[in-house]
Parts: structure tokens; sequence; C-alpha cells
């Protein structure tokens, strides 16, 4: 290390204490030098008449000192008092220096402090500005979800096509019905519950993956980590599958069931994606 390297550390350290220090080390000084003034052979200072050398006395001569005002009534005379006299303001101004110096550096480092903290308050409320923009496409999105949840786990004939109120605790028996159109009203097709429960799926999840692209879900991190859950469900379980309608026709006997998978992913997926909507909603109301 070179000594600029030695000297630029240095004055990093010092920069770095405390203002609250050197002022305790400015006022425990005084009384030290009072004590070294007190114990100098007698004569080394011009006392004016009448004036006390008490340790008193030499404590107000050490805070004239330090401070620099300098009232002439003490007046170094010989040798070791100008040298002592000479070291205290020495040690003052110092000292006054290294403690403007301290608070400067940490004005500065307030101010840092202030205007990280702003541009964190900007960038969070921009990215929550970005999510409430999507907020309805994707709620939208979820409730899509849910209804074919609701359409593939309740028999055609119990289905309530304007208002599908997915029951979490549907059992294998009620996705006797998967194979058939959904009925739903806002289901134009023809196509099987199954068939659009996973097209339902495969849209949410590009929906969330979109998002996550889109916007910094870390201020977030449950909302983040169920959204990535519900896009790796997805992605890790898809329409090929699903058994056909002949395989659990001539396997619904077996054990486990052809449709347990299926079954599996609707609940999970169901319970994301009702938990997904209440942190969005909570989100959009704080």
């Amino acid at each position: 290390m070179t000594l600029s390297d030695r000297i630029r550390h240095f004055f990093h350290v010092i920069s770095n204490v405390r203002p609250i220090v050197w002022i305790c080390l400015y006022i425990g000084l005084t009384p030290v030098f009072a004590l070294i003034y007190w114990a100098l052979p007698d004569g080394q200072f011009r006392i004016p008449d009448g004036a006390g050398t008490d340790f008193g006395s030499w404590l107000y001569y050490s805070i004239v000192t330090i401070t620099t005002l300098g009232f002439g009534d003490y007046t170094p005379a010989h040798g070791w008092a100008q040298a002592v006299t000479a070291v205290e303001v020495m040690c003052g101004l110092t000292i006054l220096g290294f403690f403007l110096n301290a608070v400067g550096s940490m004005k500065s480092e307030i101010d840092v402090t202030a205007e990280i903290e702003k541009q964190r308050q900007l960038r969070e409320a921009s990215m929550k500005d970005k999510l409430m923009k999507s907020v309805p496409q994707i709620l939208h999105s979820l409730n899509n979800f849910l209804s074919y949840c609701y359409a593939a786990t309740t028999p055609l004939a119990k289905r309530d096509k304007v208002e599908p109120r997915f029951n979490p605790d549907f059992t294998l028996d009620d996705m006797a019905d998967i194979y058939k159109p959904s009925g739903l009203s806002i289901d134009r097709t023809e196509a099987s519950a199954v068939h659009r429960l996973m097209k339902a799926a495969s849209a949410t999840s590009l929906c969330l993956d979109s998002l996550q692209t889109r916007v910094d879900l870390t201020q977030w991190p449950e909302l983040l980590e169920d959204c990535f859950t519900f896009v790796a469900d997805c992605q890790m379980f898809t329409e090929n599958d699903i058994p056909t309608e002949k395989h659990v026709k001539e396997n619904a006997n077996a054990t486990p069931h052809p449709l347990l998978s299926l079954s599996n992913f609707i609940k999970d997926n169901a319970t994301l994606a009702r938990k997904i909507e209440t942190e969005l909603t909570k989100i959009a109301s704080a």
C-alpha cells in the first residue's frame, strides 16, 4: 500500500467516526490538560494578582486555551507551559476539524440514504402502477380458470351455468363428466370441460408469466412465489398428461385412479388461484 493509499484510508476511517465521539474527546481533554497545568512547577505562568492556582483555575485556563479564546489573563511564560499550551491548542483545532468533517460525512450519508429511499419508493410506486394495470386481466383469467375447475369437478346435472362456485372438497366421482361440454355461460364451444380447463390453465399461466416479466414482484414475495408455482405446475402438467375417456372407463377401478393426477392438479392450482386473487385484491386496496 502506497503512502497516498494509507493517507486516503486514514481519512476514510476518520470520516466514519461519529461527531459525538469527537465532541466527547474535545470535552474530555479539557480536564486532562488542566491536571497537567496544575502539576507544572511554579513560575511557568504569569498569573495576575489575586488569581487562583487551584484546579478550578487551571480548568478555566484549559477551556480558554482549547477553544482558542485566549483572554490573556493567564500567560505561559516558560518552555513547559508554552509547549503544553501549544499542544492543547493544536489538539483543539484538530479535533474541531475532524468534528466538522464527521458532520459533513454524516450529512452526506443521510442525503444518500434519503435519496436511495426516495428512489426505492418511486420504484415501488412504479411497479405497483404496472401491477394495477394488469390486475383486471389477471383476475379475469383466474376467474375463468376457477370456473372451469368447477365444471371439471361437478357432475353435469349439478352445474350452475351462471354462477359456478368451485368446491375444493370434490371427489374423483364428481369428475365423471369432465369429457362432456362445460355448459357454462362463459363457454360458447362444445369442447369438453377438461379441455377448456387446460386451455384456461395455459392462458392463466401465460398471463402470470408475462406479469413476472413486466413487473418486479420482489416487493411482494408471497405473490411472486405463488405466481411462480402456478406457472411451474402448468408447465409440468399439460393436456397430454390427461388420460382419454376410454382409458378412464377401462381403468376406473385401478389404483391409483387414472384421474388422480388431474384431481391433484386442480386442487393445488385452484387453491393457488384463489390465494393470488386475495393477494392482488389486498395490494390494490392498500
